[in-house]
């Protein structure tokens, strides 16, 4: 009887690890050693990196170029945590990462962009891509070159052929979902002016609020981002002329990067999100050691710094630990995450897809994207809504009722697959 269970157990896993290689692709990595002599290259001053799975058929010309996520450092003492992990140097990235999703090369699993040019850039700078400070301290040896590898990278990716796009989108999750709005605007510009260009925003919104005990805590955290990394000079100019680069990167008012979504600037943007938002940071700067999954209410409304004794710790880790009173918070910071996003508006060049799933980065994760049991707003996958937004089928503006009303969710905490690698 027990050697029974044990096959059947054994035959059900070997089922689950069928249907995972099914649903993803490996790519390899390719490290761009030309970018070193420009100054382009990770904390730690290795080559940056990106995985690139060629399009094909009707998808050879059309591009997704999808940054990856993985939080900030903000001072010298974060940034050198990095230098030894994937977040801060080429030299500890996996040689190849799974796709899927949004990602896929299965048209099954990703009916409208499986046969596209599909890249994925790694993140290794920690300010999403904007940081350019020249000099190079002797002691840490940190370079902040972060826009510096944007730049190499889309070089890289013209001369490849991306300079033909007739179809175009910039992605990313988290803080690579901020570095898709922050750049928007720049990445339109590489391509031809006849192209259909946007920018696709995954769980890549934070917005300027109190946390727990009332400080601003997250407002003062960006603001030693902008600084250590030099990042100002690089922020879409129509934003800093009216706002502090620190609130720039917050989108306070003047627009949202959550969804798959973009901002004012761009105007040919989505944003995808769940609005009780899951948000892993590896590197975490708030102190909270025993705890590396991270989400907005952890790292803005409940942070370690405002929690010392550690009475969010339980609900932090699982929605079903909170308490009714910490419910309740939640569904402010909702409610005020939703008020920070109407100042946007609804024009039919932005989408809009937030739902109540606790989850984080939902487009790259074949469960979230497009499965059987993937979230829906009505009747429509998150794959649905972003393929009919890009290729201006219909208006989607969908937000969910509040947590738990969703049949749809799952409440998993979903994570990127590559943001476990050198975990």
């Amino acid at each position: 009887m027990e050697g029974g269970n044990i096959r059947q157990w054994l035959n059900l896993l070997v089922c689950a690890l069928l249907l995972l290689i099914a649903e993803a692709s490996y790519v390899p990595i390719t490290y761009l050693q030309n970018a070193v002599a420009k100054g382009a290259v990770c904390l730690d001053g290795s080559p940056p990196a990106y995985h690139f799975d060629r399009g094909s058929g009707t998808g050879i010309n059309s591009w997704l170029v999808a940054f990856e996520g993985g939080g900030w450092c903000n001072n010298v003492t974060t940034c050198l945590s990095r230098k030894t992990n994937r977040l801060g140097s080429s030299k500890q990235m996996a040689k190849q990462i799974a796709f899927s999703g949004i990602m896929s090369n299965r048209q099954m699993f990703n009916p409208d962009f499986y046969n596209w040019n599909r890249i994925k850039v790694r993140y290794c700078d920690g300010s999403s891509f904007t940081g350019d400070v020249e000099e190079v301290n002797p002691v840490t040896k940190l370079h902040f070159r972060g826009a510096r590898i944007f730049a190499a990278v889309m070089e890289d990716l013209l001369a490849k052929g991306m300079k033909n796009a007739r179809n175009a989108i910039i992605s990313g999750c988290s803080a690579g979902g901020l570095t898709s709005v922050l750049h928007c605007d720049r990445f339109r510009a590489l391509l031809p002016r006849g192209a259909r260009v946007k920018c696709l925003s995954d769980a890549g919104y934070f917005i300027n609020a109190r946390d727990v005990t009332g400080a601003y805590h997250i407002q003062q955290y960006f603001s030693q981002v902008v600084a250590t990394h030099g990042s100002a000079r690089n922020l879409p100019q129509s934003c800093t002329s009216r706002l502090s680069p620190k609130l720039v990167m917050l989108f306070p008012t003047i627009f949202s990067v959550t969804y798959h979504y973009a901002n004012l600037l761009c105007k040919r943007s989505i944003r995808l999100m769940a609005a009780l938002n899951n948000w892993r940071d590896l590197s975490s700067p708030f102190p909270d050691p025993q705890n590396v999954v991270l989400i907005q209410i952890k790292n803005i409304l409940a942070p370690g710094v405002a929690d010392p004794e550690g009475h969010w710790h339980s609900c932090k880790l699982d929605i079903n630990n909170c308490s009714p009173d910490q419910l309740d918070l939640m569904q402010g910071f909702r409610t005020e995450f939703l008020r920070a996003l109407t100042v946007l508006g609804n024009s039919s060049y932005k989408g809009m897809f937030i739902d109540s799933c606790y989850a984080h980065c939902q487009t790259e994760m074949q469960e979230t994207w497009l499965r059987s049991d993937s979230p829906e707003l009505e009747k429509t996958t998150i794959a649905q809504a972003v393929a009919d937004w890009f290729y201006e089928r219909r208006t989607f503006h969908q937000i969910d009722c509040p947590y738990p009303c969703n049949p749809t969710c799952h409440n998993r905490v979903f994570e990127p697959q590559d943001d476990h690698q050198g975990v």
